[in-house]
């Protein structure tokens, strides 16, 4: 039983964007840090990927971001005008389904602790 539900979840995690079509991720327009936004889940063009990204003014972080973007803009910085303001924006991209949040990072972890048990059940 424990390994049919771990068999589930392992193909769940690796395959979605071959089986399911596009890739699905958290939008959250720009907005200043201090403000709370609901992310909205949305569906990623064809040969996009989700992004997460962040505005820095000097050594303060100040606006974040999140959504799909084309993958060459990925690592890269680019200036961005706020409000009059100048910033340099960072995107930091990933390829997997809701992967741009945190609960992404906690999937991360969860995905890795299924792959160690899967691999153990198998050398068995």
């Amino acid at each position: 039983m424990w390994q049919l539900l771990h068999s589930t979840i392992f193909i769940f995690y690796l395959m979605p964007a071959v089986v399911c079509g596009n890739l699905r991720c958290l939008f959250r327009p720009i907005l200043e840090n201090e403000y709370r936004f609901e992310p909205i889940a949305t569906e990623c063009p064809p040969d996009e990927v989700c992004f997460k990204a962040e505005a820095r003014y000097g050594n303060y972080s100040v606006l974040s971001a999140s959504g799909c973007l084309p993958r060459i803009v990925c690592r890269k910085e680019r200036h961005l005008s706020f409000k009059g303001v100048v910033y340099i924006m960072s995107y930091a991209c990933c390829e997997r389904p809701y992967c741009n949040t945190c609960v992404g990072l906690v999937a991360n972890v969860f995905i890795t602790v299924t792959l160690v048990t899967v691999s153990m059940m198998v050398g068995s």
